[in-house]
């Protein structure tokens, strides 16, 4: 799906594509996560009690009738360190076991008694007594929005900052509450690092075998593994995310995009860099940022999709310049491929679905993007076009750049016009570089019958290129791949590369590949070393693996992971990058 520049205004996806939306679907711009609805509340003039009333230890709702007026609203606890967003467990809170979440609401309840109350929303479902489970609602009144049983009510002395997000260097390790740090996240250091660390460069195997292993990338917790997976692919290898990182805020930035920039930087790209572990303590820092910032709510605890995460961070927050840049005036961060479905194609690959998609759409890139990234023909966690589709390695997107220099099909001079219903024709080619022809060609090809009705149009030359096309080959234009974030049962991981060129490996990265005990345990990430992957994705291995193996379950594991599971393909043209 391609998603437009947050700066434009929302648009429904049937206002872009029409009645014909499956023809007209490459060129489909669709706003994500359209604005969460926000809670109005009205405050009164009453000052806040200079002493906290201990309320119930889970607080239950009165059978009195009040309205959202009836609330005097608070950004923050009087006193103490608790505010809205903070993270926080209740202890003896009427549930089985202490109970973990975020606060969303505080205020001054109605009454005689004028307690303050706090709302929580709560990262799990909770086994509760006593309690009515509520979905934000307190006493007939929607104080703010939540899954159902997911809202909790208690008394400000009943919460205390969650032990789990404290870093672990303030603690005694020998201490209980060490000990309840080391079963929730286990105890590898994660200090932040300051500074600019470049990504790491890897040359063979060998050298990417040795850093390999568990407690390796970022560690995921709680629904993690969208946003694990295509952090580790944005900033472990590459440098083409980095201007993120660095990029001064300015008079249009939020108040808070310094903060977002280093717990980002500090706390988890440069950690990951120079000691390659995460904790998931630092990630949920970044996803608490996201989740109060940006219009994309549930970040800190539900299942969501790395457009969704990439759209909070990159456009509504970051304020990322867009990559794509769309003949048709559109900007874009991602590429929807919508293509209809070939039969003939038994084994399709990121390019010629990619090709397809841009053709039927009638669309053409204004310039070369840094980062190009593709979205699979598929739709929800289930459903899949085509069982098997191969990333291609490298992108050749030079016939959909506007007003760039192409080549004849036919003879290989420069190309003065395009006809794309040539589009697939097999003696000109089978992809979109059949549509281009210099002028002696276009009129010996188009003298066919079946040809002579074609329409064209004139393909814009460059002065400074014509002046000298006699005298040199017309060049093509590559993005090189470097990740593949896969899904499969609504679990995320990710292929990198690590490093650039052919003959950098590959790396295959599981944030929760393991797992140390049960409820109260934690997540154990992996790097693991795929150095057949290369191979796999050539014209000749894939076939082959596709006729040795037609059954899915037989495919050796990572092969069925990138041929059968691809969610996402990350480009990137090398000449952008930041680090050489």
């Amino acid at each position: 799906m391609v998603i437009e520049n947050q700066n434009s205004r929302d648009v429904d996806l049937a206002d872009i594509l029409g009645t014909n939306w499956p023809t007209h679907a490459g060129a489909a711009a669709m706003i994500l996560n359209k604005n969460k609805t926000s809670m109005e509340s009205n405050s009164n003039d009453e000052e806040p009690p200079t002493s906290l009333n201990p309320l119930p230890i889970a607080v239950k709702e009165e059978p009195l009738s009040h309205t959202i007026s009836d609330y005097h609203r608070l950004n923050e606890v009087p006193g103490t360190e608790l505010a809205i967003g903070s993270l926080v467990e209740v202890s003896d809170s009427g549930v089985c076991g202490d109970v973990y979440g975020v606060i969303r609401w505080i205020g001054i309840s109605p009454g005689i008694s004028k307690n303050v109350l706090v709302g929580i929303e709560l990262e799990d479902d909770p086994l509760l007594k006593n309690l009515t489970p509520s979905d934000g609602t307190y006493n007939s009144v929607r104080l703010f929005m939540c899954h159902p049983g997911r809202a909790m009510f208690v008394a400000p002395d009943r919460c205390k900052t969650d032990r789990r997000f404290t870093d672990v260097d303030t603690y005694n390790l020998g201490s209980k509450v060490a000990k309840n740090h080391e079963i929730k996240f286990s105890v590898e250091a994660c200090h932040s690092i300051f500074g600019s660390v470049p990504p790491l460069r890897i040359h063979s195997s060998d050298e990417l075998q040795k850093m390999c292993g568990k407690f390796k990338g970022i560690q995921g917790h709680h629904n993690s593994c969208y946003l694990d997976a295509t952090l580790f692919s944005m900033f472990t290898f590459t440098s083409v995310f980095d201007s993120i990182l660095y990029r001064s805020p300015g008079p249009k930035d939020i108040r808070n995009y310094k903060d977002v920039q280093r717990v980002l930087r500090d706390e988890i790209v440069n950690p990951l860099r120079k000691q390659l572990f995460v904790r998931s303590d630092r990630v949920m820092k970044l996803r608490e940022l996201l989740d109060q910032l940006s219009s994309v709510s549930g970040l800190t605890c539900e299942e969501k999709d790395p457009e969704e995460f990439l759209n909070s961070l990159l456009s509504q927050i970051m304020r990322v310049e867009p990559f794509l840049k769309l003949s048709s005036g559109q900007d874009s961060y991602f590429y929807q491929l919508f293509v209809d479905k070939d039969e003939k194609l038994t084994l399709p690959t990121v390019q010629q679905l990619f090709e397809q998609s841009f053709h039927s759409s009638n669309i053409k890139l204004k310039e070369v993007p840094s980062c190009f990234i593709i979205q699979m023909p598929r739709f929800g966690k289930s459903y899949k076009m085509y069982p098997r589709i191969v990333p291609s390695q490298v992108l050749d997107v030079t016939d959909i750049i506007e007003n760039s220099p192409r080549q004849c099909s036919l003879c290989g001079k420069v190309a003065e016009f395009e006809c794309n219903e040539c589009f697939g024709s097999l003696q000109a080619g089978s992809g979109l570089e059949c549509t281009a022809f210099c002028e002696k060609c276009l009129k010996t090809f188009h003298m066919h019958p079946k040809r002579m009705n074609h329409v064209q149009k004139k393909i814009f030359i460059p002065n400074d290129f014509r002046n000298m096309a006699d005298h040199m080959t017309v060049p093509r234009v590559y993005l090189e791949l470097f990740s593949v974030v896969c899904i499969e049962t609504s679990h995320y991981v990710a292929f990198v590369k690590a490093g650039s060129g052919p003959d950098a490996p590959w790396c295959f990265f599981d944030s929760m590949a393991d797992r140390k005990g049960e409820q109260n345990g934690y997540n154990i990430p992996e790097m693991t070393c795929v150095p057949e992957l290369t191979q796999w994705l050539s014209d000749e291995g894939a076939r082959s693996i596709n006729e040795i193996s037609p059954n899915d379950k037989v495919l050796p594991e990572h092969a069925k992971r990138i041929f059968c599971d691809a969610y996402m393909c990350l480009y990137q043209s090398t000449d952008t990058m930041m680090y050489h």
